[in-house]
């Protein structure tokens, strides 16, 4: 799981995945070949050793409390085997004990725990199911959220942070007795109505707080992180400072050291420095590795604790002990400023001799209509005759900003229509004649392009409009909105609608099909080492820009 580490709004709609930060190098294939079946024991038997491998290797996560890196690893083996029953329960477990880490680690819902009564923690929990039934693309049961929530409370109940911070004082078989209770209680428990949801919720805290002493507002609030995490992988609960977080993305700027992360063994590993940023003021770069936090080993803690033990107030100082691939650990203290997280992170002529430009780009957010057009008029200075851009590693962003750069290079028609359970999320977005540009278009793409990657890709592959290079997209096919709540400073992700092709192809677990494949033929190694074999799909996407570029004398011209 990556992160920024980072700084209000009503109702967004917002289009993003959480991708697994795997790479891998790979070997073209320009026709994929048909797929036979497989009816030999030989094949069978190795799908049953990779499945098997890989929740041997999250258990081994789990046992070290790994949760964001097992998240990982189930998310990813789940796009390759979508039906196993094993991988998604792991995964739903993982899932409900790293959120639970995060809003522990995170002191804006400390603080709520500490400032909610019981009755405000109901109203909350009140609204959320109210912001539900009102928005989520499909009708809610209530009997299963309130479920889902007994299954979250079950979990905590067995998180060593959330006893420590509750229950400290309660011996175990106490605490084992109170979950079967528990399970037993909920059984009975058939809510038909948001009203009888909270009857239930509010009893079954009251229980806990008799058979533990556990105060009734942290159940309430578990049962409602628990009904927003069990609608699907993309709708939960958002305490106030992931809410912060997400606008900070939105925006395009956020309060911190301008480094991109990742869990990796006990660090946390430097993905990405933002130029101009205090990390790099600081000489840091990708692939350093953060084993030290003002003083506190990172093996100590999780990654979600270290991260945020990064982020505090703007121009205030942090110390890191970093260490470098070759070099002794070294201490390096660093401001935290307003950083400025750029959507396009190169634009440049990757061919002079054929007018081929390149163009990076890192997500959809608010800047990124503004920050295109400014690239593509100094790419078009400098001779562009044809243009690859690079959507790899690309997790999504704003629904109305991934119009906006589609709109950029379709003249006419759809680009994207979106359809949900109520009447007014359903609706097309087209593309409009003016202001298109006409050069010949490459689009790299790979399995971490998602959701608003995977409508420009799409809105380009329907209307023939270039030609789209790399690996199948991640398929995420649903539309966010982002929900502020009355009763607390937090707020709610949810999924509102599903979003499909200009030629009505949905995007969910399909994604969107290069027509230059280039098939992985190496995978990183349990250490995360990489063989480096060059880019075969960017090397690809340049041989297909110089076949269509026109020649020097018939440049085609832009808006």
């Amino acid at each position: 799981m990556r992160r920024w580490v980072m700084r209000k709004l009503s109702h967004l709609v917002v289009l993003a995945a959480v991708v697994g930060a795997g790479s891998a190098w790979a070997q073209i294939s320009f026709s994929p070949s048909a797929g036979t079946a497989q009816e030999e024991i030989g094949p069978q038997s190795s799908v049953s050793d990779e499945l098997a491998g890989v929740l041997t290797r999250g258990q081994a996560l789990e046992a070290q409390r790994r949760w964001g890196e097992a998240l990982t690893l189930y998310e990813e083996a789940l796009r390759s085997y979508p039906h196993d029953r094993d991988l998604a329960e792991r995964m739903q477990v993982s899932r409900i004990h790293y959120d639970l880490g995060r809003r522990y680690h995170d002191r804006t819902f400390l603080q709520s725990l500490k400032e909610l009564t019981p009755e405000a923690a109901l109203d909350l929990y009140s609204e959320v199911l109210l912001k539900i039934h009102a928005h989520y693309v499909d009708a809610p049961a209530w009997t299963s959220l309130v479920q889902h929530g007994t299954r979250a409370l079950e979990i905590a109940l067995e998180d060593p942070l959330f006893l420590e911070s509750h229950l400290s004082d309660v011996v175990p078989a106490r605490i084992h007795r109170f979950r079967r209770d528990l399970r037993s209680h909920a059984a009975d428990l058939q809510p038909t109505s948001r009203q009888a949801a909270r009857e239930c919720v509010s009893r079954l805290a009251r229980l806990a707080y008799d058979s533990l002493g556990l105060p009734e507002t942290v159940t309430v609030l578990e049962y409602a992180c628990g009904a927003a995490g069990a609608l699907d992988a993309y709708s939960t609960f958002l305490t106030a400072g992931q809410l912060d977080e997400v606008y900070a993305q939105i925006e395009g700027n956020f309060v911190g050291l301008g480094i991109e992360l990742k869990a990796a063994e006990g660090a946390l590993q430097i993905v990405k420095v933002i130029p101009g940023s205090p990390a790099q003021r600081a000489r840091l770069q990708a692939g350093d590795r953060i084993v030290a936090v003002d003083g506190r080993s990172t093996r100590e803690m999780s990654a979600d604790e270290a991260a945020n033990l990064l982020q505090g107030p703007e121009g205030t100082l942090v110390e890191i002990l970093v260490a470098s691939p070759g070099r002794a650990a070294r201490a390096v203290q660093i401001r935290r400023e307003e950083v400025e997280v750029p959507s396009i992170d190169e634009a440049r002529i990757i061919d002079r001799a054929h007018g081929v430009a390149y163009l990076r780009l890192t997500c959809f957010q608010k800047t990124t209509t503004r920050d295109l057009d400014a690239a593509l008029w100094k790419l078009h200075r400098a001779g562009m005759r044809s243009l690859i851009i690079d959507l790899r590693g690309n997790p999504g962003g704003l629904l109305t900003t991934s119009v906006e750069v589609a709109d950029k290079f379709v003249s006419q028609g759809v680009i994207v229509s979106t359809r949900g359970r109520n009447r007014q999320e359903d609706f097309s977005y087209s593309a409009h004649a003016s202001g298109t540009w006409r050069t010949p278009l490459v689009v790299l793409i790979d399995g971490e392009s998602a959701s608003a990657s995977e409508i420009f890709a799409g809105a380009i592959r329907d209307h023939r409009r270039g030609t789209i290079v790399g690996s199948r997209s991640y398929g995420k096919g649903s539309v966010q909105g982002i929900f502020p709540l009355n009763a607390s400073n937090a707020g709610l992700r949810l999924t509102t609608a599903r979003f499909y092709s200009p030629h009505g192809h949905p995007y969910n677990e399909v994604g969107v099909q290069p027509d230059v494949e280039v098939q992985v033929v190496a995978r990183p190694d349990a250490a995360g080492n990489v063989p480096r074999v060059g880019d075969p799909a960017l090397e690809a996407a340049i041989r297909e820009a110089r076949r269509l570029a026109p020649p020097r004398t018939g440049v085609a011209r832009s808006p």
